[in-house]
């Protein structure tokens, strides 16, 4: 859920905010989603150049909401909604679990437990909502220490097949940390969303670091 490198320039694309030479409107493709996505946002991160909140918005504009901040009082406020089925939503956030998964769990590419351990059965209660913590690894402890609800929250646990497309633009402090946009991504496929959705999301993601590849000589 790491994001970061430069803020981001004083001219910039309005609708996706990349420098024009990095914009990749062109690319976004508007998808459906049965499964709502807020990504509540570091204050620091929204300067942020290389940031995929704001494409992962663009590409889900029916699902996903982007809340920047350090603090909500709860669940439903955080979501904003006058009531919300704690159960039915998860937080994507896999350190400091309630209990060391299984070989059987982490051989899966999504798991989801309650606040004691206890591994929840999606297709008998699918979840309505996730939520992205975004920011750099230190900035997304920075908000999941700062908001005491949410480790009573469903905690859903992902095992990405593949490393972030970041490479060396941006380092990952571990293999399955992946930018918010592919977490999303891979999240909402191993929920049973369109397959289109992540197809989408990794084609605008791998134009958007082609685009800054070649961009950097000049920069």
């Amino acid at each position: 859920m790491s994001d970061g490198l430069s803020p981001v320039p004083a001219v910039a694309c309005e609708r996706c905010a990349k420098p024009p030479s990095w914009c990749v409107c062109d690319r976004i493709e508007p998808h459906e989603s049965r499964t709502k996505v807020l990504i509540l946002q570091h204050p620091q991160e929204m300067d942020v150049t290389l940031g995929t909140a704001r494409i992962t918005q663009l590409s889900l504009p029916g699902a996903v909401t982007v809340r920047p901040g350090l603090y909500w009082a709860s669940l439903n406020r955080a979501v904003d909604l006058p009531e919300v089925d704690s159960k039915r939503w998860a937080i994507l956030y896999p350190h400091s679990l309630p209990r060391e998964l299984t070989a059987a769990e982490q051989a899966a590419p999504l798991v989801v437990v309650d606040r004691k351990g206890v591994r929840l059965n999606l297709r008998q209660a699918p979840l309505e909502g996730i939520i992205v913590l975004d920011g750099t690894w230190s900035q997304a402890k920075t908000l999941w220490w700062r908001n005491p609800w949410m480790p009573n929250v469903p905690r859903l646990v992902l095992h990405p097949k593949e490393p972030s497309a970041y490479g060396k633009i941006r380092k990952q402090p571990q293999r399955g940390f992946l930018s918010t946009l592919e977490a999303v991504g891979e999240t909402l496929d191993a929920l049973g969303e369109d397959p289109a959705i992540l197809t989408s999301l990794k084609r605008t993601f791998r134009t958007l670091l082609q685009r800054v590849r070649a961009d950097s000589p000049r920069r």
